[in-house]
């Protein structure tokens, strides 16, 4: 919170002094109009000198309108959530319904990645040239008490040089006992470049921390689904456990920078890159009281352990990754580039366990992993294509083959298609895992996941498609162990597996507007279709998404209003339950969750460069049963009236 603090402290004064009540919005022109003065007119900054770039050098631009994208993006995450199920209070983990959203990389990652959607990797970090300094505030109220921010601010000092810094802080109380999260996720970047344009270099540094008190869930589910008025107020509902809390927490620095060799640009070119990555990780489970109360019992959730209180199960991680390429550049030919990383990793405890069956769990698990590879990209009128090809060249059995082709037919049609294929190293925590409790223990040697992925997708006025077939093979998941016994008990005993057979995954996605006048019907439908000989990958068959609005403006178009409905629907099936321990999902087949429409309604403005939100989050929940839920033990969110903004400065 101090830095929270710190920034508020730099931001503030300029909230009060930048903000002229007679300056204009960003007109259908793209230009930015500034306040004139009696005298002297002011220049007029166009909308393509506030760019926001990606570390591929994507560009689009600061957007400051309206539109019902923005509605499904006024969000904790700060993206549109379709195919995520929210758990019911802010900050928590999310369920996926929409398996076609998981990438994958090939080089092993730290694990616990239900704790990761808040997580910002470094393929997210976006970098900034602005005309002008950019302010941005974003705010939303959360569940019962507490706030979500995220304040931002960037500027050019230069033509050249370009920096920016954020935060984004939630604190959200939610309405179940023991179920507060507490995250923090700071941002600060640079971007430079040289007069002659001979050298550039993006860099970030990142820290992050995400807080979240763990109940295990409702213990009786029946008391839920029995919609007794007594538990209208959630704090009754017994829980697994009052004093339990996960805690994840993260510091990158980061640096991608390239130089060309040849003094003047020319037809042909030769750059030299380098791309350098150290990241530190650090998971915790923490749980005072080891045993739970179930109405008259008292049982151990996660089976015997070490300890009888206090546990502490501690996790560190940290890697380093270095990227060295050669690139030759011909405005005719295109780009090609070959290079040679090397990544280097610790996952590690401050142990080592001995079992008496003479199984030992080492304290550590290092690797050195080193790759080469090659690169083709051609941009040329309205073809686009990216070739890339890596291989380890050490021990391990490590490759990527990734082939995009992206085709604009015009301004409104674009069509595009990805192949992928990956032999992928297990991530660090399916591999070595150590805690207090005794059956959470374990040390594997698991194959590569193989994994081929073909993806097209089509952009139009008429429809936006997407269709994705996937096959896994050696596929690596988490399921439940536990005896018949154990699960009658309650006992929850996670561990993670290998499957040996294939999964064959198929999801199309469909999407289109209507409009009518001032009216307008946005859809969104995804079908996914799974085939696997065991239910090891479950999704639901149909999930949707459709919301009817109104748009109008109003006194004299000073003010834009935004109105209407949304359904938010996905079909019955075996969903995966979370796991605090591990900060992992696994596999179930006991509980289906879904076949619930979640209804919400919104009114949006938006006046001058300010957009104000408002909604009544699942307010059928009263009235259609009490059978939406997150995962077979958690509920998802009740009915919540929120409120938010979003607010940008231009100086």
């Amino acid at each position: 919170m101090r830095i929270f603090y710190i920034l508020i402290f730099l931001v503030f004064p300029k909230l009060l002094f930048s903000q002229d009540k007679n300056s204009k919005d960003i007109q259908t022109n793209n230009k930015f109009e500034q306040p004139l003065s009696d005298t002297t007119k002011v220049k007029v900054a166009s909308i393509d000198l506030y760019r926001v770039i990606t570390i591929d050098r994507d560009t689009t631009y600061i957007d400051t309108s309206l539109t019902i994208q923005k509605e499904y993006s006024h969000n904790y995450l700060r993206k549109d959530i379709f195919g995520l199920l929210p758990f019911a209070n802010d900050g928590q983990t999310y369920n996926t319904l929409q398996y076609s959203l998981t990438d994958f990389s090939p080089l092993p990652e730290f694990g616990f990645k239900a704790k990761h959607f808040n997580f910002l990797e470094a393929n997210q970090i976006k970098y900034y040239s602005v005309a002008t300094p950019v302010t941005e505030l974003y705010f939303k109220s959360t569940i019962k008490k507490g706030q979500s921010v995220d304040a931002f601010i960037t500027l050019n000092t230069s033509e050249n040089l370009n920096f920016s810094i954020a935060y984004k802080g939630l604190r959200s109380e939610g309405e179940y006992i023991n179920q507060l999260s507490s995250t923090g996720n700071f941002r600060f970047t640079t971007s430079y470049n040289t007069k002659n344009k001979r050298y550039f270099a993006n860099a970030h540094y990142t820290y992050q921390d995400i807080l979240n008190r763990e109940n295990g869930g409702i213990t009786t589910i029946e008391d839920f689904e029995s919609e007794d008025p007594n538990f209208n107020n959630r704090q009754r509902f017994e829980v697994y456990f009052n004093d339990a809390k996960s805690f994840l927490k993260g510091k990158r620095a980061f640096l991608d920078h390239n130089f060309r060799i040849n003094s003047k640009k020319g037809t042909n070119n030769l750059y030299l890159t380098h791309q350098f990555n150290y990241e530190n990780k650090f998971f915790e489970y923490n749980q005072a009281t080891v045993q739970s109360t179930v109405g008259n019992r008292i049982i151990n959730r996660f089976g015997d352990s070490f300890l009888d209180s206090g546990i502490n199960d501690q996790t560190k991680y940290n890697k380093m990754y270095n990227r060295v390429g050669l690139v030759y550049e011909n405005t005719i030919l295109g780009n090609f580039m070959f290079f040679a990383d090397d990544f280097r990793s610790n996952y590690y405890y401050s142990r080592i366990l001995i079992f008496d069956n003479q199984n030992t769990i080492p304290s550590a698990y290092s690797q050195v992993i080193n790759s080469a590879g090659g690169q083709y990209e051609y941009r040329h009128n309205k073809w686009n294509g990216k070739f890339l090809y890596s291989r380890s060249v050490t021990a391990q059995s490590l490759s990527n083959l990734d082939a995009k082709l992206k085709y604009d037919w015009n301004d409104e049609i674009q069509l595009s298609a990805q192949y992928q294929n990956i032999n992928k190293l297990p991530n660090n925590n399916y591999n070595l895992h150590q805690s207090s409790y005794i059956q959470y223990n374990w040390s594997n040697d698991f194959k590569n996941e193989k994994i081929n992925v073909l993806k097209a997708n089509a952009i139009s006025p008429w429809v936006n498609a997407e269709v994705q077939f996937s096959v896994l093979n050696d596929h690596l998941y988490f399921k439940n162990i536990s005896t018949a016994a154990q699960i009658a008990d309650k006992v929850q005993i996670i561990s993670p597996s290998q499957y040996n057979g294939t999964i064959n995954y198929l999801s199309v996605k469909a999407s289109r507007e209507f409009k009518f006048g001032k009216f307008a019907l946005d859809n969104t439908i995804l079908y996914q279709k799974v085939e696997q000989t065991d239910e090891i990958l479950n999704v639901p068959d149909l999930v949707t998404r459709n919301t009817f609005y109104f748009t109008t403006y109003m006194f004299k178009k000073a003010l834009f209003l935004q109105t209407g409905l949304t359904l938010n629907y996905f079909s019955k099936y075996y969903a995966n339950d979370y796991n605090p321990v591990i900060g992992e999902f696994f596999v179930q087949n006991q509980k289906e969750i879904g076949n619930h429409p979640n209804l919400d309604f919104f009114i949006n403005a938006k006046v001058q460069r300010t957009r104000i939100y408002f909604k009544a989050e699942h307010f059928n929940s009263s009235f259609m049963g009490n059978d939406f839920y997150a995962s077979p033990n958690n509920p998802s969110r009740d009915f919540t009236i929120r409120f938010g903004l979003i607010w940008n400065f231009f100086n």
